[in-house]
């Protein structure tokens, strides 16, 4: 008899775990269902409002590098189909407003940027280049993820396996144990929803914030991303985000811890877009800019980090895979295999 697996969430967190469960068990029986899939506009559904593109956050010297690095190839080889997949290859110049040592990209115990050998290497920028109250900067070879195409990707590619999906909203872990009671293991990928989700009610999960606006291509075509920020993850974090060519550009944003809203602050918008303009000349006047819609995500952060752990109740075995916060894309194929290995009591992630 084939295993049967259910995975509750349809975010990129639970969508990339259904295909890493896929990849290792062919024949298992795998059922997604979640209260939000992709198409929906929800701002507690984070995955659509997401930049998003790879540019670590780990510096743990541990776990959270190698899921990012895991990731990394793995958007190194989905790039190779950009139109179907919507992951581009993509540099990206990342400027700081503080020193190296202050701005949270070193890597703890190494004191280096962990991911440059990762990279191909990363090109450190002269004075010159750099904008007027910036420390230092650098440029790299990375990707960015059109999240409007790459969710759909995801979903379709998950179903094109085998893979079911469903629309459901579950309350507590126990409707979800009643409705599937035969499944060998359960993934709980509900992101914020846990906060929620009776049985699990983790009170280290809250939001973050996050808006951004999508605009129009420019004149100018774009062959880069920039961006820039006090620190590494901080509240006033500037990013522009080119969604491949003829896809748009993103515009972001800012990061607020416990806010709850998913209301659109329209001063907010202005003040995006007067700070990208600013950073990437390709842009052109914030005036001019033509946008296509604005947008508020609230990033499941965590205390202490994601958690990603394996919890008995009774004969039920859950594996919790939430709590990435904005490191979602960047993370979610080393989470996905983390998530997965822990169905073996033995995992090291």
């Amino acid at each position: 008899m084939s295993s049967s697996y259910v995975i509750l969430g349809a975010g990129v967190i639970g969508l990339t775990t259904a295909l890493e469960l896929r990849e290792r068990y062919p024949q298992a029986n795998i059922i997604i269902v979640a209260k939000f899939l992709p198409g929906d506009r929800d701002a507690s559904y984070t995955s659509p409002w997401a930049g998003a593109n790879w540019l670590s956050v780990a510096t743990d010297n541990g776990r959270q590098e190698e899921w990012d690095r895991i990731t990394y190839q793995k958007f190194k080889e989905l790039a190779i189909r950009t139109a179907e997949v919507g992951v581009y290859a993509m540099p990206i110049t990342a400027v700081y407003d503080s020193e190296i040592e202050d701005a949270g990209v070193l890597s703890t115990g190494t004191g280096k940027i962990w991911y440059d050998g990762l990279v191909g290497g990363i090109a450190m920028l002269g004075e010159e280049r750099l904008p007027e109250g910036a420390k230092f900067g650098y440029e790299l070879s990375t990707f960015v993820v059109d999240t409007q195409v790459y969710l759909p990707w995801l979903q379709g590619e998950a179903r094109r396996q085998g893979i079911e999906i469903r629309r459901g909203m579950f309350e507590s872990l126990d409707e979800l144990f009643t409705a599937f009671p035969d499944a060998n293991a359960y993934f709980n990928c509900t992101g914020l929803g846990s906060y929620s989700l009776k049985g699990v009610e983790d009170k280290s999960i809250y939001p973050t914030r996050g808006q951004i606006m999508l605009v129009e291509s420019p004149k100018t075509t774009m062959t880069r991303m920039y961006f820039r920020s006090p620190q590494r993850v901080n509240k006033d974090t500037t990013y522009v985000f080119p969604r491949g060519p003829h896809n748009g550009v993103v515009l972001g944003g800012i990061r607020l811890d416990n806010d709850w809203s998913g209301e659109v602050d329209l001063e907010l918008a202005e003040d995006i877009k007067q700070r990208c303009c600013a950073l990437a000349p390709e842009l052109g006047k914030p005036e001019d800019l033509k946008v296509i819609y604005h947008g508020v995500g609230l990033r499941p952060s965590r205390k202490g980090g994601a958690r990603l752990e394996r919890e008995r109740f009774a004969e039920h075995l859950v594996i919790h895979n939430y709590g990435a916060g904005g490191a979602g894309y960047q993370a979610s194929w080393g989470m996905a295999r983390g998530a997965v290995d822990l169905l073996q009591k033995d995992s090291r992630l």
